[in-house]
């Protein structure tokens, strides 16, 4: 019977992809907030992902309940809305904390138990291989910055005979996404320095989003990535065909973009 790793497993899409690994027979060890709910099966280890000493403690009772891990699934993330120019430094640095730190703070942790020909797998988003856009930018850049630190960290395991792969979803069905479109109408309710920009950018927001998907097609494309006889390195899900156009357009067009679609009277 596999054992996986799962970080993030009491949210929406690692709820989905727990009850996906334990209808397939495998075990489940969850890794989420202290007191957060998972799916009935899982393994509960709780950390908060801030803190090394709590991810270390995670680790200490994983070894207690297996010597040996055939995937770590990273599914962790938040999502914030602001500018770079107003946001304070605790909220940036939270951000940054999750999306990026956290990942790196628990596969370095649980390496040890990863054995030749296990899998690593993260899910980053849509925007991460994109230029950032304003004022969602600082989700863009973690989520660029993870799969980036993803990348990099293929090609080191590959050496050591561990698969390191991406799965970069567009809108899916989880309490993320209602809360990314709290977090965009919050900052245009408090921005001083782009209130009707800001309005516009939310308007704009709502009328291009993308149809959202349900998280177990999140959970499936996990299984393939697990499943696979040699996974690649990206798979991508439900991605708005408008960022997909901005994302080919040169740097220089996708300033003018902006500038023409979020211009106020």
């Amino acid at each position: 019977m596999k054992t996986v790793l799962l970080i993030g497993a009491g949210g929406g899409m690692g709820s989905a992809c727990a009850r996906m690994l334990l209808s397939d027979g495998a075990r489940v060890l969850g890794v989420d907030r202290p007191g957060t709910a998972m799916p009935e099966g899982v393994t509960p280890l709780f950390a908060n992902l801030t803190d090394p000493d709590a991810v270390a403690a995670a680790f200490d009772a994983a070894k207690t309940l297996t010597d040996s891990l055939d995937a770590i699934v990273y599914m962790a993330g938040i999502y914030d809305a602001d500018s770079l120019v107003e946001i304070d430094e605790d909220r940036m640095r939270r951000i940054f904390e999750i999306n990026v730190f956290g990942a790196y703070r628990t596969i370095k942790t649980f390496l040890p138990l990863l054995h030749i020909g296990a899998r690593v797998v993260l899910v980053t988003s849509e925007l991460a291989d994109l230029d950032p856009l304003p004022f969602t930018g600082l989700y863009g850049i973690t989520k660029g910055t993870l799969d980036k630190y993803a990348f990099s960290l293929a090609m080191e395991l590959q050496l050591l005979g561990i698969s390191v792969s991406v799965i970069r979803p567009g809108a899916v069905q989880t309490p993320l996404l209602g809360g990314s479109v709290k977090s965009i109408e919050a900052f245009t309710a408090r921005t001083k320095r782009y209130p009707g920009i800001a309005a516009k950018f939310l308007s704009v927001t709502n009328a291009v989003e993308a149809k959202a998907v349900p998280p177990e097609q999140v959970a499936n494309k996990v299984k393939k990535v697990l499943t696979a006889k040699r996974p690649r390195f990206a798979y991508s899900l439900n991605r708005n065909p408008l960022l997909r156009l901005y994302g080919i357009l040169p740097k220089r067009l996708k300033l003018f973009a902006i500038r023409i679609v979020l211009k106020t009277k």
